[in-house]
């Protein structure tokens, strides 16, 4: 079933299925209505002669310039050229169309000025699968995402790149192998089509998406240590979180308890009356970290059902322009530096329960590196290097860039928010953290054969099931980076948590 875009409705699932998962939307015709209403109030301005940023003036610095009627048609296509001014790899395609979801359902709003036909033409996009290469590099997240835009508004007027049915190939061509009509800009439909921080909006949604589900994995690679390192469970008890009250914590702590229930090897002898942080603290760790993607999602979820543009028109008084900053992408960055940082935090918590499995001083009676022939075998001693690496990446990535303006537009523009910036490292600390956790996996499932025939609980009996479906146990030593990779991509498939979930119930 398409998925209605109506301006305040998107969550962050629907545009995963639009992006990922190439669902079908549609606007409805009361958004259409006031998308063309809005665009009345614009032509009737451009009549009056108005003074409109970006309509009838310059933009930046050259705001003060005041364009004749002449020069104002062909301004937005000069506009859209001159921000074109990327540079580097594309844009991935489910980002690019996470992008262009987020502008549809901003014009829907009717507040935007441009003509009906710009949204008509980016839904088509999307439905037909028609996606523009947008460079990653370029935009300073204020105004907006600016220079990958321009390269997505080139296609709708028939330039500018696009890839279809899996090849790369001109604007033109795409738009004619996908039977969408190409259009001629007018007054304000290029900088209505590029001026928002959209791109940090639909990188991050799918990122917010991803990273929850890889915390509910983290959790359950949690669960199978503590169970093979015999864990003192009292640390999880719903007493101590509830005295506290973190709602992250009390969840956390919740399915860690419901992972290991039925387990046998949480009942063997020789407990610690204390164990380390990186066992006791998983739910205080966790548990912050699940608090901190609520404000990450809050925060995203207003930008893609908000009015992220400018200037903006209004009904009021017959008809208002109003300029400010509402392209500004500081909230996400924000936002998407908060994930970052608990995602690489958590990462640190998973090395440190991996070390822990290695190390025979610390590993509850488990041979050294969880190998049976220590000496002439090395077993999984290079994984935890690995991880280690990972994480020591995530630290220098997790540096905000969202302290770090550069003014531009000679001043103009004298404070930005190098979101982008912020989105394309978070997704790489994303993408180093699912490799963390499938090494622990791996680590874990080893750990629990060698603890055969004792038997672990219910939920992480299921996750060990799916390690031995992608990797072996490890009696003696083969090169395990082709196990390392391929668990890696079993973790971001979300394959662990729909699984023991299935089994279960619903992580918290």
């Amino acid at each position: 079933m398409a998925i209605k875009i109506e301006g305040n409705n998107l969550s962050v699932e629907d545009v995963v299925k639009v992006a990922r998962y190439n669902e079908m939307i549609e606007i409805p015709d009361e958004a259409m209505k006031k998308v063309a209403k809005c665009r009345e109030i614009v032509e009737r301005k451009i009549k009056e002669r108005a003074i409109m940023y970006g309509v009838t003036t310059g933009i930046g610095e050259l705001a003060e310039v005041v364009l004749t009627p002449e020069q104002t048609e062909e301004y937005q296509r000069y506009l859209v050229y001159s921000h074109a001014a990327g540079y580097g790899e594309p844009v991935a395609v489910e980002d690019v169309r996470a992008s262009i979801l987020s502008r549809i359902n901003v014009l829907v709003h009717g507040h935007s000025g441009c003509r009906p036909v710009i949204v008509e033409t980016m839904k088509e996009m999307l439905n037909k699968g028609v996606t523009p290469v947008m460079c990653q590099k370029g935009s300073v997240g204020a105004s907006g995402d600016l220079s990958p835009m321009g390269q997505m508004a080139l296609v709708l007027i028939g330039e500018g790149e696009a890839f279809f049915n899996g090849k790369r190939m001109s604007g033109r061509e795409v738009m004619e192998k996908a039977g969408i009509p190409t259009i001629k800009f007018k007054a304000r439909d290029g900088l209505a089509t590029i001026n928002g921080s959209n791109v940090i909006t639909g990188m991050g949604t799918i990122q917010i998406h991803d990273a929850e589900k890889w915390l509910r994995t983290t959790e359950v690679a949690a669960a199978m240590t503590l169970e093979v390192l015999n864990a003192n469970m009292i640390a999880f008890d719903e007493r101590i979180h509830k005295a506290r009250g973190y709602p992250g914590a009390i969840d956390t702590a919740e399915n860690i308890r419901r992972l290991v229930e039925g387990s046998e090897l949480l009942k063997q002898k020789g407990k610690k009356v204390q164990d380390a942080y990186s066992l006791r603290s998983t739910p205080q760790v966790v548990g912050a970290a699940k608090d901190a993607f609520k404000f990450t999602r809050k925060m995203f979820l207003i930008e893609l059902n908000g009015v992220g543009d400018n200037p903006l028109f209004f009904e009021d008084e017959g008809g208002v322009c109003l300029t400010g900053a509402n392209f500004q992408g500081t909230p996400l960055a924000f936002g998407l530096e908060l994930l970052g940082i608990a995602v690489t935090t958590v990462c640190v918590l998973s090395e440190r329960r991996l070390n822990r499995l290695m190390n025979p001083h610390l590993s509850m009676g488990l041979p050294a590196f969880l190998t049976e022939g220590a000496g002439i075998f090395s077993g999984l001693m290079l994984s935890q290097y690995t991880a280690g690496s990972l994480c020591c990446e995530n630290r220098v990535l997790s540096n905000p860039a969202a302290t770090g303006s550069i003014p531009a537009a000679a001043d103009q523009e004298d404070f930005v928010s190098m979101g982008m910036t912020t989105a394309i490292k978070t997704r790489q600390i994303i993408e180093n953290a699912n490799a963390v956790v499938a090494i622990e996996l791996m680590a874990g499932a080893q750990a629990v054969d060698l603890r055969k025939p004792i038997k672990p609980g219910k939920g992480v009996q299921i996750a060990y099931d799916i390690v031995r479906k992608y990797v072996d146990h490890l009696k003696e030593d083969r090169p395990i980076y082709q196990d390392i990779n391929r668990l890696t991509e079993v973790v971001k498939s979300g394959e662990f948590v729909d699984e023991v979930e299935k089994a279960i119930g619903p992580l918290k």
